[in-house]
């Protein structure tokens, strides 16, 4: 049996409909209660708490391969970062030492921070509290289960993804917002081509350590919006380049702003250094020697398919 971890999230969903539609079954761990609309066909629902640990071994039982999406992606305070993506994954790789489980751990290449064409031998760097929290999740998870598989995507997309829907809205409507001070380069995958990573690290035997899994072309955010603009039929957006300065600001007030709502935002003074940053590009070359595995679709592709659901779920009109 699969346990999934996070399966209610932007990941965890396609990668339930993914299993399903291939006829395959798994368990999905959940905080409270089964998401709006139910679990697809053949998710069986499992209650628990990472952070307490509650429910865990119920969930667990019969389990013999975990990956594991949960974690924190927005927070109100460095703690919460250490709480959702190095405590719980602690919680959780305790709780499976010595059952000798399949373990897919998802991290981020934030944990190896911005660079250009990092490899997995790179000296991770990472930059803020979220990279560093999720660094310290893999630590934890080599400590316990050396054999795991560690995955750290980039740029993720795709249908119901809220963050990259936040960008590409203001293109819809002709404008874009970006830091000054030149072009920014970035590694991306489409979802349903990191789901299939993911799947194909789970079921390759002999794979363990870190994988980077992305699209083997790295793209531009002016590349990304003009790509967007075309497939919605719009003219090129205006784009609006604002000061590091200015840009840091609005960072701080946001922050201020989700302290007094108690609503962690994607806007943030650390957010904004890191959009800073010429290059976050990494090479999925392992992942392609080692599992045969590469991430098929291209950033026009995968847009379009995104917009299209967008769209369709009434979340963009053009």
């Amino acid at each position: 049996m699969l346990l999934i971890t996070g399966a209610a999230g932007f990941i965890g969903r396609s990668l339930m409909d993914s299993l399903a539609a291939s006829g395959e079954r798994a368990r999905c761990l959940l905080h409270r209660r089964v998401p709006e609309g139910g679990l697809p066909a053949g998710m069986e629902p499992a209650f628990g708490d990472l952070a307490s640990g509650q429910g865990l071994d119920e969930a667990l039982k019969g389990v013999d391969a975990v990956i594991h999406l949960a974690g924190t992606t927005k927070a109100l305070t460095p703690a919460d970062y250490y709480r959702g993506n190095a405590r719980a994954t602690e919680t959780l790789v305790r709780a499976l030492a010595g059952r000798g489980v399949r373990f897919v751990h998802v991290s981020s290449l934030a944990a190896a921070g911005p660079g250009v064409i990092l490899d997995e031998a790179a000296p991770p760097r990472p930059m803020g509290h979220y990279g560093r929290s999720k660094l310290e999740g893999e630590r934890i998870v080599r400590m316990f289960l050396p054999e795991a598989v560690i995955v750290r995507p980039p740029v993720v997309y795709g249908p119901r993804d809220t963050d990259v829907f936040r960008m590409l809205k203001p293109i819809s409507e002709g404008w874009f917002v970006e830091i000054a001070g030149g072009e920014r380069w970035f590694s991306a995958i489409y979802v349903r081509d990191l789901v299939k990573g993911l799947l194909t690290a789970l079921r390759a035997p002999r794979a363990s350590g870190i994988y980077f899994m992305a699209h083997r072309k790295p793209a531009s955010w002016s590349q990304l919006c003009a790509a967007a603009a075309a497939i919605m039929g719009r003219p090129a957006p205006r784009t609006v380049r604002v000061p590091y300065p200015v840009a840091y600001a609005a960072g701080a007030c946001a922050e201020m702003w989700a302290r007094i709502t108690r609503t962690a935002g994607i806007v943030s003074r650390e957010k904004v250094a890191e959009a800073r940053c010429k290059s976050w590009i990494c090479d999925p070359r392992r992942a392609s020697d080692e599992l045969g595995f590469g991430a098929d679709t291209g950033l026009e592709q995968g847009l379009a398919e995104t917009l299209t659901w967008y769209k369709e779920a009434g979340w963009l009109t053009y």
